[in-house]
C-alpha cells in the first residue's frame, strides 16, 4: 500500500505544479479550510473538482488519495491508512479523498475519520454523494461545492479572449469563440483542442455510464440504459415523463426506467427540470424537460443530421443558471400557462417568483416573435412577476409587454 500511497504522491506533485485557471466560486477558500465540516467538492466526471481540490490545497500540507485508481481500491485497508499516510505524507493537515465515491463502504470510514478530528476535503461524480449517502451518515457536517465544466466567462478567460473587443477583428474572434462554446462546450481539458470534442466525451460518456451506473449499482440490462440515456440526450429540451418514456423504448417497467432516470441524474450526466405550479402534486405529475450538463455531449452523443441552434442555446442557458447556483426543483422550473404556452425557465426564490426567462434563438420571424410575447404576457400575469428577459443569440432590443419593456439579450452579454 506505501508503494501505491508513494505513486500518487508522485502523480499529485505532478498535477499541483501546473497552472489552472482560477474558478469562479463564491467562497473565502482560507474560512473554508479552517471549518472543522468535511468540505465536499461535488460534480460531473472530468469538469475539474480534482483541480480545484489541489488548487485550494496550494501551499498546505496535506496527504491525498485517489480512489479512481485500481491499484489503491486493491491494497486500501482501513486499519493501516492512517499509518501508511503518515508515513508518506508526515504531520498533514488536511485529507483529499478524490473521487470517494468508488470505495465500498466510504460513508463509514469518513465519519470514523470526522470523529477523529481529521479536516477532510472530500470529492465525488455522484450527487447521490450528497443526497442520500453523506446526508444520513453526516447530516449537517459538511460544506458544499459543485463545480461544473467551464461557464462561458471562464472558457473565455482561459483562452485568453479580449472581450472589450475594440476592434473588427477581435469582435470576430470572440463571436467565433462564443459559437464554439455552444457548440462544443465548455470541459477544461479540450477547450484548447475543438477538433477532439466528440472522440473525448464520447469516452466521457461512456466511462459515467460503465463505471458510475452499471458497476456502481450492478445492471444486467445494460441496453435499457443504453437505449435510455441515448433517447435523452437526442432529445434534450424536450419534454418526458416516465410511462412515455417506457412505452417508447418498449420498456415494461416504469419502476425500472424512473430508476435509470434517477441514476443518470445522480452521474450529472443529465438534469432533469420540473414544471413551475404552487401545488406539489400537479408538479410531481407534469411532463418534466431533459438538459444536458454540458452542450458537447450533445455534438458526441446526440442521434441527428445537424443541430438546432435554438436547444443548443436553451441548453447552454440551462448551463449557465447552474452555475449561478440555481437548482432544478428548487429555484429553477419551466412554466406552461393556462392556454398551454411555455416560457422556459422560472427563477424562483423563497415563495416568490424572482424572474421569468424565455430563450429564443432568432425573433426575426413575425410568428416567432408573437408567440414568445404572448407566452410571456401569460406567465407575467399568471405568476405575478413583471422581471421578465428574452435571451437570444445575437439581437438587442426591448420588448414590450403590459407597460414593461422586457430586455431582449445576447446571450454572450447575458452570461457576462
Amino acid at each position: 500500500m506505501k508503494t501505491t500511497l508513494l505513486q500518487q504522491r508522485q502523480e499529485r506533485d505532478y498535477l499541483a505544479s501546473k497552472n489552472y485557471l482560477k474558478r469562479h466560486v463564491e467562497i473565502n477558500i482560507d474560512d473554508y479550510l479552517k471549518s472543522n465540516l468535511i468540505k465536499v467538492i461535488i460534480g460531473p466526471r472530468r469538469a475539474g473538482k480534482s483541480v480545484f481540490g489541489l488548487q485550494m490545497m496550494k501551499g498546505r500540507n496535506y496527504a491525498y488519495l485517489n480512489f479512481d485508481d485500481n491499484q489503491l481500491l486493491k491494497v486500501f485497508d482501513e486499519s493501516q491508512i492512517m499509518q501508511v499516510l503518515q508515513e508518506v505524507y508526515p504531520n498533514f493537515e488536511y485529507l483529499m479523498l478524490d473521487e470517494i465515491q468508488n470505495l465500498d463502504g466510504w460513508e463509514r470510514w469518513v465519519e470514523t475519520l470526522y470523529r477523529r478530528g481529521v479536516n477532510m476535503i472530500i470529492t465525488g461524480s455522484n450527487a447521490k454523494l450528497l443526497s442520500s449517502e453523506l446526508s444520513s451518515m453526516l447530516s449537517g457536517r459538511y460544506l458544499q461545492i459543485e463545480i461544473l465544466p467551464f461557464s462561458l466567462t471562464e472558457n473565455l478567460k482561459f483562452l485568453g479572449i479580449n472581450t472589450t473587443m475594440d476592434t473588427p477583428q477581435e469582435r470576430g474572434v470572440y463571436m467565433h469563440e462564443v459559437d464554439e462554446y455552444m457548440h462544443n462546450g465548455g470541459y477544461p481539458e479540450i477547450i484548447s483542442t475543438r477538433q477532439l470534442t466528440e472522440t473525448y466525451l464520447r469516452g466521457v460518456y461512456d466511462t459515467v455510464l460503465l463505471k458510475d451506473i452499471i458497476q456502481r449499482y450492478k445492471i444486467h440490462k445494460t441496453d435499457d440504459l443504453y437505449n435510455l440515456a441515448e433517447w435523452l440526450v437526442s432529445n434534450y429540451t424536450g419534454l418526458f415523463t416516465i410511462s412515455s418514456l417506457a412505452e417508447e423504448l418498449g420498456m415494461t417497467s416504469k419502476t425500472t426506467v424512473s430508476k435509470y432516470c434517477n441514476y443518470l441524474q445522480q452521474s450529472y450526466m443529465f438534469f432533469f427540470l420540473p414544471r413551475f405550479n404552487n401545488k406539489l402534486q400537479l408538479m410531481k405529475k407534469a411532463p418534466q424537460k431533459v438538459y444536458m450538463v454540458d452542450n458537447g455531449f450533445v455534438k458526441a452523443k446526440a442521434f441527428g443530421v445537424s443541430p438546432d441552434l435554438g436547444k443548443l442555446l436553451e441548453n447552454m442557458v440551462f448551463d449557465e443558471l447552474l452555475h449561478r447556483g440555481y437548482a432544478p426543483g428548487l429555484t429553477l422550473f419551466y412554466y406552461r400557462s393556462r392556454n398551454d404556452k411555455e416560457v422556459d425557465f422560472v427563477l424562483r426564490q423563497g415563495n416568490k417568483v424572482e424572474q421569468i426567462i424565455q430563450v429564443s434563438y432568432d425573433l426575426s420571424s413575425p410568428k416567432t416573435y408573437k408567440r414568445e410575447r404572448s407566452a410571456l404576457i401569460e406567465a407575467t400575469a399568471e405568476l405575478r412577476c413583471r422581471n421578465m428577459c428574452v435571451i437570444t443569440w445575437d439581437t438587442e432590443d426591448k420588448m414590450d409587454i403590459e407597460e414593461t419593456k422586457v430586455p431582449v439579450v445576447p446571450f454572450d452579454k447575458w452570461a457576462k
